[in-house]
């Protein structure tokens, strides 16, 4: 349905034109509002998409400077460091925490990276850190644990960026689909619905004006008609009285009234 037939189906009353008014009124008040919260998403959804950006620039060369200290240090220490490493760790010291950020009503999932304490001095089944290594390599190790340790850090950010990304993604959709429903199909509704039930005010007003107007004529006329027979009633009254009195029929008496009542020229008094 399109134009004037794209209305809700209610009954033209006064009460019903005060329920559509204020419907309409919070029809309106609802897109401004989803208005302003879709332009909010979108400026947050840029503002990630150019972090997105420079983190995938810096991951690039993070992930390179990791892949190299990590040649360097397999030819430093050989290609049995990779043993050394996995006997010294039985658990990880970077770990990852979540929580949710609430944006203009829409929570967006954050990841924030940390260090284990325990994990990081050696704990009770992991040895330190700092004794990797030790043989030959150390400090290469060393490196090598700080690089991916920082390429990690990168993942993290870039993988807390993402997944906002795809949240604000079907958030703008949503927020947009609803102010395009109310743009386009609930507010012009509503509209069409208000200005039905004026037309058919008006045309019950109108109806009962002509209506008054013909009950004022039928009773203008009925007056009319009361009048004219009083006064024939008055007449034949008063010829009775004058047939009564002078002894003739109530016709003659009429006709002396009606002959009484016009004027002769010949006669002067």
């Amino acid at each position: 349905m399109a134009g004037q037939n794209q209305r809700l189906n209610v009954v033209p009353t006064v009460t019903m034109l005060g329920v559509m008014k204020a419907r309409l009124v919070g029809a309106t008040r609802g897109h401004a509002l989803l208005k302003k919260k879709s332009d909010a998403l979108t400026v947050q959804f840029r503002a990630i998409l150019k972090k997105i950006v420079a983190a995938k620039e810096s991951m690039g060369e993070t992930m390179r400077a990791s892949s190299f200290s990590l040649a360097e240090a397999k030819y430093v220490a050989g290609d049995g460091v990779r043993h050394v490493v996995l006997q010294s760790v039985r658990a990880a010291s970077v770990r990852v925490r979540s929580h949710q950020e609430n944006v203009a009503g829409v929570k967006l999932p954050k990841f924030t990276h940390f260090v284990d304490p325990a994990a990081a001095s050696g704990g009770p089944s992991n040895a330190s850190p700092s004794l990797t290594g030790l043989a030959r390599g150390g400090q290469q190790v060393a490196a090598c644990r700080a690089a991916h340790v920082k390429a990690i850090e990168v993942l993290v950010e870039l993988a807390s960026l993402q997944t906002s990304f795809l949240t604000l993604d079907e958030a703008i959709k949503t927020t947009n689909r609803r102010v395009n429903a109310l743009e386009n199909v609930v507010k012009p509704r509503i509209e069409n619905t208000i200005t039905y039930i004026k037309g058919e005010l008006d045309e019950l007003e109108r109806e009962d004006f002509f209506r008054l107007k013909k009950i004022q004529g039928y009773k203008k006329r009925e007056i009319e008609r009361q009048m004219i027979a009083a006064k024939q009633f008055a007449e034949e009254q008063l010829a009775e009285e004058v047939a009564l009195k002078r002894g003739i029929s109530i016709g003659a008496a009429t006709n002396m009234l009606v002959a009484g009542g016009e004027k002769d020229d010949d006669i002067i008094f």
